[in-house]
């Protein structure tokens, strides 16, 4: 009777510090409201300590929960559970993974410590941060030690985390055991099939959803485009502009504008400016980079320059972005110009700012500036050349004729040379009539690309150059026993916000002998309209 007093007493006393502990909210008035617990002897308190760790949780002193923790003597789930969840929500995650430990030692006293539904999710959070798969394995099959029914939370945390893991395996096993799904499951399903390339089951997985969310949608269009299936990816995105209550937002345009940039689907890039504006987007610097890189590669850099021009807050991303379109849109002089002033923002450029600047550089033959800023990579921002930097150094020593420099730069490169850069410096031979080192080139490109026509063609016609005809006849005589043949020329078009492609000879599409009629009447015409008839050249290796 007398033990039922004194419990009956503290309790009443924990009571009476709820309210005072409810109005904390900083550290101060934690330990403020700690020295008269302490008074007490309350510091033993289970129900008391899991109050004060949640306030330590909220204020990221995980240093005072560590101590307020040790002063139990008997922890009960209620308050393991409150230190590994505050530990894993300010990603203390190893010492979260030390109390669950300690939780598994446990003398398993007259508190009965047990793990629970509420234990797992926070070491499930810690395993997807962490990436470790052998430890997610190990939680999971605590979680089926200790609760054989999956619960739905938990389900869901499990086929994230496998997600993030790219187990395909482990997602749909575990999906199948779950008894109830919500929209979260589906899209962890899918996202999974996305992840991995697997766009035909995701697909499959996609229509049989009986509800679908903005997340699932941009999980189909960021899927499509990682595999660059560009066409699906649009198609996907108009399709969700179908669907009512769902509407595009900042990470579903971030998504769809690269199909656009690599289509040059223009008019839908334009339509989609147009609605992020409307809506508000053009203050996320990552859609303003998206827009800026589908002008550039539609063609509308003057536009692409505007939107960046506008942007108030520019990051390496959207310089890098803008030099590089302005290189490829041959205008050299300016993307030197923004080079520049990037440097004075001291915004610090990266390695794709650096292909851009010196892609500029090659093109328009600007050789003192090209090999400053390739030197400046490792001199003043510390960036170690990759091969693609390499490939714009050989391309600027070959263009402006220092083929000799060229070649003892691609012999010095710490990495293998790859065809890219073998050809750029088989080009400049031709332009520049160097027969010895062309001869050098096409030894490594018969070894890298020993199907490509290309190179021996240009081979070829360098011998012509030279009036060596021995050596063309050697070259036609080689492709024709090769048997080989030029992959066929591929282009695009948008219509009425579609995009249709086409390729040299292909008659697949329904409306193709239409096309192939407008073409021979506009052919005959041209042709009654000329003077002299045009001679027509056969390809010499069909």
């Amino acid at each position: 009777m007398a033990m039922k007093s004194v419990a009956l007493k503290v309790k009443k006393l924990e009571d009476g510090f709820i309210p005072i502990l409810q109005k904390c909210e900083t550290i101060r008035d934690l330990k403020k409201a700690h020295v008269p617990i302490i008074k007490f002897s309350l510091s033993d308190s289970n129900f008391l300590v899991t109050k004060m760790v949640g306030i330590c949780d909220t204020n990221k002193d995980m240093v005072y929960a560590h101590k307020l923790f040790k002063q139990v003597t008997e922890p009960n789930m209620y308050l393991y559970n409150a230190l590994i969840r505050a530990y894993t929500h300010n990603h203390f995650y190893k010492l979260a993974i030390d109390v669950y430990k300690q939780l598994l030692k446990d003398p398993q006293g007259k508190n009965h410590v047990f793990p629970d539904k509420f234990t797992s999710p926070s070491l499930i959070k810690v395993c997807t941060a962490l990436m470790n798969q052998e430890l997610g394995f190990q939680v999971h099959a605590q979680v089926c030690k200790f609760g054989p029914k999956l619960s739905f939370a938990t389900g869901n945390l499990l086929l994230h985390m496998y997600s993030k893991f790219d187990d395909l395996k482990s997602v749909c096993k575990v999906f199948e055991e779950m008894t109830e799904r919500d929209v979260f499951s589906w899209n962890c399903l899918i996202s999974g099939h996305a992840r991995l390339g697997q766009m035909k089951k995701a697909r499959l997985i996609f229509e049989e959803m009986p509800e679908k969310t903005i997340v699932t949608w941009t999980t189909m269009i960021s899927g499509y485009t990682r595999i660059e299936c560009y066409s699906d990816a649009l198609h996907v995105f108009q399709q969700m502009q179908e669907v009512d209550g769902v509407k595009p937002d900042v990470i579903s345009i971030i998504a769809v504008l690269p199909a656009c940039a690599k289509l040059g689907a223009l008019e839908i890039g334009k339509w989609i400016h147009m609605y992020c504006d409307k809506k508000g987007f053009l203050e996320h610097r990552c859609v303003c980079n998206a827009l800026i890189e589908m002008y550039a590669k539609c063609g509308e850099i003057n536009q692409a320059m505007d939107l960046f021009t506008q942007m108030s807050a520019k990051d390496v991303i959207s310089w890098s972005t803008m030099i590089v379109g302005q290189a490829n849109h041959g205008r050299a002089r300016q993307a030197v110009e923004l080079f520049q002033e990037m440097q004075k923002s001291e915004v610090k450029p990266n390695v794709i700012t650096f292909v851009g600047v010196l892609s500029a550089c090659a093109h328009a033959g600007f050789l003192v500036e090209g090999l400053k800023y390739f030197e400046s990579m490792t001199e003043t921002y510390c960036i170690e050349p990759g091969i693609e930097h390499y490939s714009c150094l050989v391309d600027l020593l070959g263009r402006c004729g220092c083929l000799d420099r060229a070649l003892q730069v691609i012999n010095k490169m710490p990495m293998k040379p790859d065809a890219t850069i073998w050809g750029s410096l088989l080009s400049s031979c031709r332009t520049y009539g160097n027969l010895e080192i062309a001869v050098v080139a096409m030894e490594h490109l018969l070894e890298l690309e020993p199907d490509d026509t290309g190179n021996l063609v240009l081979l070829s016609n360098l011998y012509a150059d030279l009036g060596k005809w021995n050596g063309v006849s050697r070259m036609r005589k080689f492709i024709r026993s090769k048997r080989m043949k030029k992959t066929p020329g591929c282009s695009s078009i948008e219509v009425n916000n579609v995009v249709q492609e086409f390729l040299s000879g292909d008659y697949s599409k329904s409306f193709s002998e239409a096309i192939f009629q407008i073409l021979e009447l506009i052919a005959s015409q041209q042709s009654k309209s000329n003077d002299e008839p045009e001679e027509m050249l056969e390809d010499m290796y069909i």
